[in-house]
């Protein structure tokens, strides 16, 4: 006991006379491990306490402070008091010991065993002996003190003491604790008292905050951050409308752009607080302010608040309850408004039609009752000019805004009594050539449908994209309401106009009016009656019995695609996609193929693809198995129109002819998108039957689509069931055998999945490079290798894509392709260096950033890109120019190494006969230009010689990037420059 007493004084002597600080933690230690308690380290430090020197003083309370933040859990509440009473009246001595001492009663204020009022009693002597302002641990006592409920007993008392210690705070930290504390003592419910006005007036004399940090600011404080915080205290209660308001309405008459902003944004957020009684005395000078916001405003910033802010102060009036005594200060406020605006709708001057409509349809957005009150004053004096057609625009405008209430639509009855006239007035302006004034009004049309509850007619002569992208749109609306509507009126009468529009001039009408059918195709009842329309096109342009040229019989299949991307996925549509549509759709294409019309089976595949199992996952094995059964037997008894031979050989290519063989790319779209969940039927003879199709076949789309499909399949295979499936694709590719595609296919499957089969494939690809004859189409496989798969192997078709895959790829075979470059003759390198930027070029731009100057072999995979730039193709120059831009920006020092190399590639390419190359070589041009001006200003003269000559080309965009190239170089070394 006598040893521990005397390491306890020794501790204490070394850390208050011997300054060594680490003696603190063990002193810590000693007291958590019971070598001694902390009354006994307060008897250990009695000299240093009592001694004459403040500095002494200091260190001893600092020593207890440090030891109470690591001991605090373990004290009793008799020692805690014990403890208060000690720091308290620490307090009243020299102002060096007060930061160890709010150190100390920090500590205290997170024990469990606090005492009843000492929270109390320690702010009270906070407030009364902390004389210092700008003191950052007197405000954080106060901030965690303020959490604690007795605080409330103290009253408005405690209010004084806050508004005493933050008066004339200026330091950042301190105000946002300070702001903090305010809104907590207002959201927890403090009896404000008489002191509402001063705590006020001590936080709103910071606004609007204006404050800049300082470069380098170690503290983090943002502007943002003390404006949220301020805005939080000035709007958290109603007490302080009456000193607010007035505050608000003279800060906006101020020239500073970022004060009205911020007092506009702070009006809207206190609002919310308010009841319509906080506002009544200061209606008037707010909307004389937001009025003037709007009329004159000179930022759009300025005027979007100013508009939120009229919302907000209109939806609060529309809260008011009223008592048959009570002033109605909705009204009062909208009779302002409509004073003020309604004239301005109707003046020849134009000037301020749009701010006074602006200031309506705020209004009008605020709630119901308010949309009632406008509407009803402003419409039949607008009705009565319609004519005008910018007040035709607002009124439609208006209209459709009206309906929209807190972002909820809600259609306004008010409209039905003027129903006629405006729909009279929305066909009027369909007819108009103001595309703007289309696309309005058909959004109104839209609007007005689903507040009456009629069909209203359709629309079907629109020239421009926009006008009938907003038609489409307006029909897609419209049949998710009223779908018998559209299937009896509308669907006839566009089935009409697609048959009777055979003019060459009228082919757009047709097309418009299947987007139109495709766009109303979203609940089952409508596709059930939409889609025998768009078959008809099919089976027409087939049949020959109406001249549908080639486009349209792509639109007719884009319109059955959108419709199985966007119809529910109910039962009856399902069966009606794989009962009815997919089996049509099939023996329409068999048909096309058979007589061979390949143009019409061709493009069936941009339907088929995404509606064979990408929806309605159900009913996907049932048409597999009748797909495959097709494609391996022959079976064509599932098909409608039945014409067809017995036994047909879809996977054989029948001598010369590949009109049946072609057919392989319908059925990726069966087998190829189903999930890994659902078995492919006969899966080990149809893959049997691709592999030899894709190995031997000699038609590219055949031979292509069968790889596809073999790839698609082996990528979702077990991997145990991989190696004897792909010994055929060894063998031709070891004895160059095969369509060198179709083997990247396959290749691509495994790399997406990490298979280990892969690194073997790909050593086989890598040793094609060194062919005279294949070399060069191997070098553009990798450029397949690396793109992301528009079809099967992709996500949407629930392919085993890993992630990083490229990046992967890209570490592990580099090397590969340096060691293959160097080996290779002279005449051979062309296809590596093609190769590689295939590779690199694929590479996510941030990769490319990060992977290249990372790459263990930098300095050769650098000599060989910039190698790359020699080569003659311009596909090659192009691609390998995209890989070097992003890291040119950044550039590793082995790149600045081989500076000489680099410009001198980069600057012929700037007469490229390629526009994209001498584009791409210009950007990258001015690039090097931010490299280290030491290490670039060598270069000057030559660079600015060679740019002469493309401020001349003949394309603008080349002249573009040749001026501001030029300009960075010719500022180097300039005193104006870097």
């Amino acid at each position: 006991m006598a040893a521990d007493s005397a390491l306890l004084l020794s501790l204490v002597e070394e850390y208050v006379s011997g300054l060594q600080d680490s003696k603190a933690k063990d002193t810590a230690k000693g007291v958590k491990d019971g070598q001694f308690t902390v009354l006994q380290l307060v008897e250990a430090l009695g000299l240093s306490l009592t001694s004459s020197q403040p500095h002494t003083r200091a260190r001893g309370v600092q020593l207890l402070s440090e030891v109470l933040q690591e001991c605090y859990g373990g004290l009793t509440e008799r020692e805690v008091e014990v403890l208060i009473a000690f720091y308290e009246n620490r307090l009243k001595d020299h102002y060096v010991i007060t930061p160890p001492v709010l150190q100390g009663l920090r500590a205290l204020t997170k024990c469990t065993v606090l005492p009843p009022g000492s929270a109390v009693s320690m702010l009270r002597s906070l407030f009364q002996d902390v004389h210092v302002q700008v003191r950052l641990d007197t405000v954080n006592c106060v901030f965690l003190f303020d959490s604690s409920t007795e605080l409330k007993g103290l009253g408005a008392d405690f209010v004084f003491g806050f508004v005493q210690s933050m008066d004339g705070e200026r330091d950042p930290r301190n105000l946002l604790l300070a702001f903090q504390v305010a809104k907590n003592i207002i959201h927890r419910g403090y009896d404000l008292g008489k002191f509402t006005e001063e705590l006020f007036e001590v936080t709103s004399c910071y606004f609007p905050i204006n404050f800049t940090p300082p470069p380098n600011d170690p503290h983090s404080i943002t502007r943002e951050e003390l404006v949220q915080m301020l805005r939080d205290v000035l709007a958290g209660t109603p007490q302080f409308a009456e000193f607010l308001l007035p505050l608000i309405i003279e800060k906006l008459d101020s020239d500073v752009l970022s004060a009205k902003l911020d007092s506009l944004q702070t009006l809207t957020a206190c609002v919310s607080q308010y009841e319509h009684k906080d506002l009544a005395e200061f209606l008037e000078g707010l909307w004389v302010s937001l009025r003037r916001e709007v009329f004159q405003t000179s930022s759009e910033k300025i005027e979007s608040a100013g508009l939120a802010a009229l919302t907000a102060l209109t939806s609060c009036l529309s809260r008011s309850v009223l008592n048959s005594d009570s002033e109605d200060s909705l009204c009062t406020f909208l009779d302002l408004v409509l004073k003020d605006c309604r004239h301005h709708l109707c003046e020849p001057d134009l000037k301020l039609v749009w701010p006074s409509a602006k200031l309506l349809q705020a209004a009008c957005s605020a709630s119901s009752r308010a949309s009632h009150i406008i509407t009803s004053a402003v419409m039949p004096s607008l009705i009565e000019q319609y004519n005008s057609k910018t007040e035709v625009n607002v009124l439609l405008s208006l209209e459709r805004k009206s309906n929209w209430v807190q972002g909820e639509f809600r259609p306004s009855l008010v409209f039905l009594a003027f129903r006629p006239s405006l729909c009279s007035m929305v066909f009027s302006a369909l007819t108009e050539t103001n595309a703007s004034l289309q696309i309005t009004a058909t959004s109104v049309l839209t609007s007005l449908a689903q507040q009456t509850g009629e069909m209203n007619s359709s629309i079907h002569s629109c020239q421009q994209s926009q006008i009938c992208l907003a038609v489409v749109e307006c029909v897609g609306a419209l049949a998710e309401l009223h779908p018998a509507a559209f299937i009896a009126k509308l669907i006839p009468r566009l089935k009409k106009e697609i048959e009777a529009s055979e003019q060459q001039s009228l082919q757009a009408v047709r097309q418009r009016c299947m987007s139109a059918l495709a766009a109303m195709s979203t609940q089952p009842g409508v596709v059930q009656e939409s889609t025998p329309v768009l078959l008809e096109v099919l089976s027409s342009a087939h049949t020959g019995s109406v001249g549908f040229s080639v486009e349209e019989v792509v639109a007719a299949c884009h319109s059955l695609q959108r419709i199985a991307e966007q119809v529910q996925d109910t039962e009856e549509t399902g069966r009606c996609f794989h009962d009815v549509i997919i089996p049509r759709l099939l023996s329409l294409a068999l048909q096309a193929a058979l007589q061979g019309d390949t143009v019409r089976a061709f493009f069936m595949r941009f339907v088929w693809f995404p509606s064979g199992g990408f929806h309605f996952i159900r009913l996907a094995g049932q048409t597999a198995l009748k797909a495959v059964s097709l494609f391996l037997d022959g079976d064509v008894s599932f098909l409608p129109d039945n014409s067809f031979p017995s036994h047909i050989g879809l996977l054989k290519q029948q001598g010369d002819s590949w009109s049946q063989s072609q057919m392989v790319c319908l059925l990726m779209g069966c087998v190829c998108s189903l999930p890994r969940s659902v078995e492919v039927p006969q899966m080990d003879q149809l893959l049997s039957q691709l592999e030899e199709m894709s190995c031997t076949c000699s038609h590219p789309l055949s031979y292509t689509s069968a790889a596809k499909c073999f790839a698609g399949l082996v990528n979702k295979r077990a991997q145990g069931q991989l190696v004897s499936l792909l010994s055929c694709y060894i063998f031709y590719l070891t004895n160059f055998l095969f369509p060198v595609s179709s083997c990247f296919q396959v290749a691509k499957a495994l790399l997406l999945r990490y298979h280990p089969l892969f690194t073997a494939l790909t050593d086989k690809l890598f040793s094609l490079l060194d062919d005279a004859d294949l070399g060069p189409m191997a070098a553009d496989g990798f450029s397949l290798l690396m793109s992301d798969s528009p079809d099967v192997l992709n996500r949407g078709c629930h392919a085993d894509v890993r992630i990083m895959y490229r990046q992967r790829f890209f570490s592990e075979n580099s090397a590969k392709l340096v060691q293959g470059f160097n080996a290779a003759p002279q005449e051979k390198k062309p296809n590596y260096l093609k190769a590689l930027s295939n590779i690199v070029n694929k590479l996510p731009k941030q990769v490319q950033v990060t992977e290249l100057p990372t790459a263990s072999h930098l300095q050769i995979l650098l000599s060989l890109l910039l190698e790359a730039l020699s080569c003659p193709d311009r596909g090659v120059q192009l691609s390998t120019l995209s890989c070097l831009e992003p890291v040119l920006v950044d550039p590793p020092p082995a790149l600045i190494q081989q500076l000489e190399a680099l410009v001198g590639r980069l600057l012929p390419l700037t007469s490229s006969p390629s526009m994209n190359v001498r584009i791409a070589s210009l950007r990258c041009i001015h690039a090097v230009s931010l490299f280290p001006v030491h290490e670039v200003l060598p270069f000057r003269a030559r660079v600015l010689r060679a740019l002469a000559r493309p401020l001349d080309d003949k394309k603008r965009l080349v002249r573009i990037e040749a001026v501001q190239a030029r300009a960075e170089w010719f500022l180097l070394g300039s005193p104006g420059g870097r």
